[in-house]
């Protein structure tokens, strides 16, 4: 890929952060801006045929899932949907007397954690986190150890955001069921290259969000297991079965469904590309730059993600250096008020803060070429090396 502006090679390797939407998402959103333009809410024929796009969207996103459409819950994306698992069901289990207990992870999204830790400080809850290994994995037999009869609810990513770690989700949800806790799972990585059948991974309630997966921004699902209530934490109109206010975005909605229904059409191929491009990366960072360390599960990992600490280095320094030279990557100590902290994610792994913050994530997509790959392993290679110098001569 080029920039139109400069004509400067250009190599996007942040795909965990959001995809390009693929032309033929694009196609199937166009009608529902212009020609299908009616509220799905709405009782005149305008409205009605919005509400059909709407509902065959959900049946879709439920064959994918293995779940009944009634189970689908549409939303503004994936911060949305943890915020309704999460809040919804302890607010409503605490109504309910299920307890006032929540059980999740130090290595979650943000939209889980502070989401919890504001359940915690402003409504009563309590929270247990589980430890991770050093490959950031939990253990389900721990994690069983811990929870108790007032858990009202686990949240366990499915795939870590930062370093690609799959977690036993199945065995964890069963863990949670046997002390009578539901299952919240954040899916937001995982969609698109992992499965997503509800069933088999025993998940009370799966958070995705479309731009992860070649889809739109600002659209994401919740799936909801038949049976659970929700306190809707937004509201206004009685939508989406009451759970929640606002206006559905229908061309975003047409646009999520066709979204997934490509990845998993073209799974098998998707996933052997990016595996292949994955450990090339991988293979090629390992060998080539002094003071690599690949963080996350060796094996257990995102087809697409390679995650790195370089030792003695600024995470941010580097991508400074990796986007002057056309390379879109991401550090966990990412930030832009100059103040960069160490990963929280890393923390937990028992990486000390120093190492912590030079962090570096790779990740790959359908599109990534070998040659790419080859140019960014040779680029970050004579960048360390470059940046080693100069911290020496300091």
């Amino acid at each position: 890929m080029k920039d139109s502006r400069t004509s400067r090679r250009i190599i996007y390797l942040d795909h965990s952060a959001t995809t390009p939407t693929d032309p033929r998402v694009v196609e199937a959103m166009l009608p529902y801006f212009t020609d299908v333009f009616g509220n799905a809410a709405s009782a005149h024929g305008a409205g009605r045929k919005a509400e059909m796009a709407v509902e065959d969207a959900r049946e879709t996103l439920a064959n994918l899932l293995n779940c009944q459409p009634k189970e689908i819950v549409f939303t503004s994306g994936g911060t949305e949907s943890d915020n309704l698992a999460i809040r919804g069901a302890a607010i409503s289990a605490r109504i309910q007397g299920r307890g006032a207990r929540l059980v999740t992870t130090p290595i979650e999204h943000d939209a889980v954690l502070k989401t919890v830790e504001a359940l915690v400080s402003q409504s009563g809850f309590e929270c247990t986190l589980l430890p991770v290994d050093g490959d950031g994995m939990v253990d389900a037999g721990e994690a069983a150890s811990v929870m108790r009869a007032d858990t009202a609810l686990v949240s366990v990513i499915y795939a870590n955001n930062e370093i690609g770690t799959i977690e036993p989700v199945s065995a964890l949800a069963a863990a949670a069921h046997e002390r009578g806790a539901l299952f919240h799972t954040d899916a937001v990585q995982a969609a698109g290259q992992l499965n997503l059948d509800v069933q088999a991974l025993g998940a009370d309630l799966l958070t995705i969000s479309a731009h992860k997966f070649y889809g739109p921004k600002g659209v994401g699902a919740l799936f909801v297991r038949e049976g659970i209530e929700l306190e809707p934490h937004q509201a206004g109109g009685s939508h989406e079965q009451g759970r929640r206010g606002g206006t559905l975005n229908t061309p975003g909605i047409v646009g999520m469904a066709k979204a997934l229904e490509l990845a998993y059409r073209e799974l098998d191929e998707r996933v052997a590309q990016l595996r292949a491009r994955r450990d090339q990366l991988i293979d090629g960072i390992m060998t080539r730059v002094a003071g690599a360390v690949l963080t996350g599960h060796a094996a257990r990992r995102l087809p697409s993600h390679a995650s790195f600490v370089i030792d003695g280095l600024d995470g941010n320094t580097l991508l400074m250096h990796l986007d002057l030279n056309g390379i879109a990557a991401s550090s966990a100590s990412a930030c832009k008020t100059g103040n960069p902290e160490p990963s929280g994610v890393l923390l937990a792994m028992g990486l000390p803060a120093g190492q912590a913050l030079g962090s570096l994530r790779l990740t790959v997509g359908k599109d990534t070429t070998e040659d790419d790959i080859e140019y960014v392993v040779e680029t970050i290679a004579q960048t360390v090396e470059k940046l080693h110098r100069l911290r020496d001569k300091a």
